[in-house]
Formats: C-alpha cells, structure tokens, sequence
C-alpha cells in the first residue's frame, strides 16, 4: 500500500455520501428494596412518550466511546458514579425510535440501594420476569400501587433482557455482591440469590458452596438486636488465587 495514496483517499473522502445511524446509549440500573428487584426509571420530560417511564439514556458524542457515554449518562441522569456497569447488549430495530434512525447500544448497572437517589423525575418500580417467559415473555414493571407500567421506545425488552443476563451470569460471575452492602450475612446473600433468580436455594448446599469458594472472608462481628441467633458478618474479597 502507497502511503500517499492512502493519503489522498482519505483528504478526498466525503463521509456525506452515506446515510448515518444516530448511536445512543441506554443504562439499566437495579437494585433491590424490600427484597424485590427493582429498576430506577426516568420519566420523560419531552416527546416522544412525554411523561411515560425509560431507562435513563442518551446520545453518544462524536468524540465519546460508548463506555464514557454510559458512564455520563449514569452519572449526569442516574446520579450514580463508581458503580458497577457492564455493556449488555445492542439493540437496532429499524423503526424502534420515531424520531429516526437510532441504535441504542444498551448498558446494566448494579447497586446497593443506599447509594440510589430518587429525585424528581426518578422513581424506583418493581420488576418481574417469570421464569415461563425467558424466552421472550412480557416484563412486568409495578409500580408502588402494585399498578403494572408501559415503559417508552423498547425499553421493556431492554430490562428483561438485563435481567435474564444477571440470571444467568450469578452462578459464575460474582455480580450478586454489588446490591449488598459492605458487610453482609450468608442470609442477605442468599437472598439476593433467590430475588434474582425468582426461586428459593437450598440454605445448606448454597452456604457450602460459597464458603468452599473462597471469595468471603469472615470479619468476626455479628448482627445485633435480632430474636434469633445472631449472623456473622463477611466481606467480599475478590476470587481466590
């Protein structure tokens, strides 16, 4: 290849000659409260869907990469920094946008609830999926009044599809740790285990098999003004070497 040709290509390229796609980013965002998995939606202040609930999101700059847009957005519109945040998946239906043409490159973010903020225009729902639908069941989106909501665009299948991914990331991946709080019991593990898969663990087999991993460690406090036996607290520490 002549470097000078190549040169010259690219100083007589007009990039106008081919239609563009606008590129977005949209971030699903779950925690759990009161022990039920729930997302943080933003209600639209502007058409399309005015005043109906999405996934926060927004359109990636000309000079951003997609992991910085997602970060922005987070941060800018979820009030969330130094979470955990993870690319799920693109979504590029032609006319899934009514403005034009738009792909959205979609993200999930996982935390503790004390670090959410439900401001103005930001509001915490309930989600479902039921296990007959995991291959392409409708999502359930409850509101406080137990009210099911219609969310804008496709971001209904967005979420499920978010949290089909965590289901099936838990057993390998150790993402359950980011809805819990610094220091937790085997209990409130289990549990997190159990509201995101919508089905009980067996309490004996699942404390043998996280113990036996070694990514906990044991910090020797244990809870306190409880009617039972109070629980140890642990940590987590990453996989074992």
């Amino acid at each position: 290849m002549n470097p000078k040709d190549e040169q010259t290509f690219l100083q007589t390229y007009n990039p106008d000659n081919f239609a563009k796609p606008s590129v977005a980013v949209d971030v699903v965002i779950l925690t759990i409260k009161e022990k039920r998995l729930c997302a943080l939606l933003s209600k639209r202040q502007e058409h399309p869907y005015k005043d109906t609930w999405s996934l926060i999101g927004g359109f990636v700059g000309i000079a951003e990469s997609l992991d910085d847009a997602a970060k922005r957005v987070l941060a800018q519109k979820g009030k969330l920094e130094g979470v955990y945040l993870e690319q799920l998946y693109t979504f590029g239906e032609v006319k899934r946008d009514p403005r034009m043409r738009i792909i959205s490159v979609t993200y999930y973010a996982l935390t503790n609830i004390k670090a959410l903020k439900e401001e103005e225009g930001l509001k915490l729902f309930e989600v479902m999926v039921p296990w007959q639908g995991e291959a392409g069941g409708k999502v359930e989106i409850l509101d406080e009044t137990r009210q099911q909501k219609t969310l804008a665009f496709d971001h209904e299948e967005i979420l499920g599809m978010a949290i089909k991914r965590i289901r099936g990331k838990l057993e390998y991946v150790p993402i359950g740790f980011e809805l819990l709080p610094e220091r937790f019991t085997l209990r409130e593990l289990q549990e997190v285990h159990e509201i995101i898969l919508d089905k009980s663990i067996n309490k004996d087999a699942f404390r043998r098999k996280v113990l036996a991993s070694g990514i906990l460690e044991a910090t020797g406090d244990c809870e306190t003004g409880k009617g039972f036996r109070p629980a140890e607290y642990y940590v987590y520490k990453g996989e074992e070497k």
